[in-house]
């Protein structure tokens, strides 16, 4: 059986296990679409902090994690002045945790090992529902404005001029629950003349970055990316923008989302969320990375996800250990 295989299955069935009712709140009147672990009494969509006192959360080293990107290395750098600024912040020490997959990600925060973690757009629901995870910023700009497009690119020269040219053409999306990677264009294209995997076969490259580089290698015809990775590998020099072309672009959606475990106790929670709301991004690594981006911004997954979540509905996406051990 394939290592990927092997992996995929002992987290469906970690994930089922800890989803059995042994671990369900049976006082719960309210839990929407969050897993039997979570209570969600004040419809907010997200999971309630424990009513008992002594399954709240004060650990003494925090663990911070980022969305799977490329080059972890890199990004564990990038990220130390905020690792040090939120260290100084709560008064406690900060480990950065670089994670392979967005399953693997929101397994470790439902497990207890992850408390504070940046989730992609599509994952968020996920980490949500099965990991009571609790968005609460977002990077935006000093308007408050944040958000990215899903992007569709192809080769310079290419013969695909429209979307309704990728009919019968080789075209990569990132991975299952990628929002712009994969569930807005199956809920976005069959408006714009193209359906995915009725008009052209879908090749999941495993990350944007993948599919980007794909398309520059000529691996794929085209792909739908999300428009903040595509800029930050360019401004890395990682492709060339003069070999490839933008086909078509959304409106734009909401970034990765920053969140933390619904169990934390309140005061450190609230340390968290000020060490956020405090980061200076001038003169950082993380601010030059992410270019355009000044401060983390309040959200609250309600509001800033609704139109993630409406385009997941249309796609059928149940947030399940299923449809995440898929991913």
């Amino acid at each position: 059986m394939p290592m990927d295989t092997i992996l995929r299955v002992g987290l469906l069935t970690a994930l089922t296990l800890t989803a059995s009712s042994a671990f369900a709140q049976a006082d719960c009147s309210n839990r929407g679409a969050l897993d039997a672990m979570y209570c969600d009494e004040d419809g907010d969509l997200v999971a309630d902090a424990p009513t008992d006192a002594s399954k709240l959360q004060d650990p003494s080293t925090l663990v911070f994690a980022y969305t799977p990107v490329e080059d972890p290395a890199i990004y564990a750098d990038i990220w130390n002045p905020f690792i040090e600024h939120l260290s100084e912040v709560t008064g406690k020490k900060v480990q950065f945790f670089a994670v392979q997959s967005n399953s693997a990600e929101v397994e470790a925060m439902r497990s207890g090992r992850l408390h504070i973690a940046g989730f992609s757009t599509g994952p968020t629901p996920y980490a949500v529902n099965l990991a009571g995870n609790v968005p609460f910023a977002i990077m935006g700009a000093d308007d408050g404005q944040f958000g990215y497009k899903l992007q569709v690119y192809t080769q310079a020269d290419s013969d695909i001029k429209e979307m309704a040219d990728l009919a019968g053409k080789r075209v990569a999306h990132t991975s299952p629950t990628s929002n712009s990677g994969n569930l807005a264009p199956r809920a976005l294209f069959p408006d714009l003349g193209v359906t995915p995997d009725q008009d052209y076969e879908v090749s999941y490259s495993g990350s944007h970055d993948q599919s980007m580089l794909g398309v520059v290698a000529g691996d794929y015809d085209a792909a739908p990316v999300a428009s903040e990775v595509v800029d930050r590998m360019a401004e890395r020099g990682l492709y060339d923008p003069e070999g490839v072309r933008i086909v078509w672009e959304s409106d734009p959606f909401p970034t990765t989302s920053y969140g933390m475990a619904h169990d934390l106790t309140p005061e450190l929670k609230e340390k968290i969320k000020e060490a956020f709301f405090s980061f200076d991004f001038a003169g950082t690594a993380l601010g030059e990375e992410f270019t355009g981006v000044s401060k983390f911004i309040p959200i609250t997954y309600k509001d800033q996800w609704a139109v993630i979540r409406q385009i997941q509905k249309a796609n059928g996406v149940e947030y399940t250990p299923q449809g995440l051990a898929a991913e």
